[in-house]
């Protein structure tokens, strides 16, 4: 497949976040920036977003009841 260079203005900090990246997962700068616009027009990311946001709204109470419980002191006891 042909390649075609671009050239794009981002803020030093989404530069340096997106090399970053794209260094942890052993991906050329290039290869990561296609592979998230390939995710994002398949619909992979949205699908991703979706099922993330329905296992929440399906589990948000356990979440909030372990977030409650590590708030309560240490110790105390109702009697």
């Amino acid at each position: 497949m042909a390649k075609t260079q671009l050239g794009v203005r981002v803020d030093d900090e989404i530069k340096e976040l997106a090399e970053a990246r794209a260094r942890d997962r052993g991906l050329s700068l290039g290869d990561y920036i296609a592979g998230l616009v390939r995710e994002d027009t398949s619909g992979l990311r949205q699908r991703g977003l979706d099922a993330a946001r329905r296992f929440l709204d399906e589990h948000q109470s356990l979440f909030d009841e372990a977030e409650a419980a590590d708030r309560r002191p240490r110790g105390a006891h109702a009697a």
